[in-house]
């Protein structure tokens, strides 16, 4: 494969799962802020989001203070914003394009219909009354397409590459909703413990679609340990940091074999797994979940510099 094509598939796929993780955020920062809202305890959730997606030092140069349509408005519709939903989609597509016929008809059938509706989004379509619809709409878009290419796609170098964007991508956003509600979101006259800090464990999970697993899996109330484990360590969840990177590793070996050889990314998802395997949440509550989380995020993105230097995307 050109490393040109390997390169489009690997950021058109990270570029779909931003989407869907975008919208994700701004649903559990809407949530979030309408619930402290109701307590009397306005905080800075709208803040946390934007720190979350990465986007605050963008905003901040545009905007003065994080009010919540200007927020949304950002993290959704802003061409200034490359991780804007709409920028994110414009680049996904742009993607697609430089790559056609290593696509199937469905996964083009999916981008492209979500891309000409998603033109046509206004301003009046994402106040903060009616943005939750849009919302629901972009996470189905994207679960379509990660359906099309994992039910159509041969098992070959192009699905492995659109797997790695994927599942890197996933759980670069897992450890920052993580990292923010332990370090940014709580206002500090608050306990945790207390009603504000339960609510907002509950929108972490609703906001990575484990709500209801979590109670299946250990059938008692919120402990910022356990959905620390959860989402960090237990395999079984589908979003965990565990689960994306068997993901990972899994498609890295597919393509080791598909080449005939091991490469140096493969060894970095591998140790990143095996520290996962023998992680324990009790060592990392006390080492501090920060600096765990802080360097995950940090050890996350070398596997990416990796492919690219490994598979010559910059060629």
């Amino acid at each position: 494969m050109l490393s040109r094509t390997a390169d489009s598939l690997y950021w058109l796929a990270r570029y779909i799962e931003r989407t869907e993780n975008i919208a994700r955020l701004v649903q559990v920062g809407h949530r979030m802020a309408s619930t402290a809202g109701s307590l009397g305890s306005p905080g800075n959730e709208w803040h946390s989001t934007l720190v979350a997606a990465g986007c605050a030092p963008g905003f901040y140069a545009k905007h003065g203070e994080a009010r919540t349509a200007a927020v949304i408005d950002y993290l959704v519709r802003d061409p200034d914003n490359p991780s804007s939903i709409l920028s994110c989609f414009e680049t996904a597509r742009r993607n697609a394009r430089a790559v056609r016929t290593a696509l199937t008809a469905d996964m083009w059938d999916a981008l492209n219909e979500t891309w000409l509706r998603a033109r046509g989004v206004g301003p009046d379509s994402v106040t903060p009354e009616r943005v939750s619809e849009f919302l629901d709409w972009v996470k189905e878009r994207s679960l379509l397409f990660s359906g099309a290419y994992a039910n159509t796609m041969l098992r070959n170098d192009a699905y492995y590459f659109t797997r790695l964007g994927t599942f890197l991508e996933r759980a670069d956003n897992t450890a920052r909703i993580l990292d923010v509600k332990y370090y940014v979101l709580l206002p500090h006259n608050e306990l945790v413990g207390g009603e504000i800090d339960s609510a907002q464990w509950a929108a972490i999970l609703r906001s990575v679609s484990a709500h209801r697993s979590y109670r299946w899996v250990y059938r008692e109330s919120y402990k910022p340990w356990r959905i620390a484990d959860y989402l960090i360590l237990n395999r079984q969840m589908p979003r965990s940091l565990r689960s994306c990177y068997d993901e990972i590793e899994s498609a890295l070996v597919a393509l080791g074999r598909f080449y005939g050889a091991s490469n140096g990314c493969q060894s970095l998802a591998q140790e990143t797994l095996r520290l996962l395997e023998e992680g324990d949440m009790n060592a990392i509550f006390q080492s501090g979940l920060h600096e765990f989380l802080a360097e995950f995020i940090a050890r996350n993105n070398r596997p990416g510099s990796e492919i690219s230097s490994t598979y010559h995307f910059t060629d």
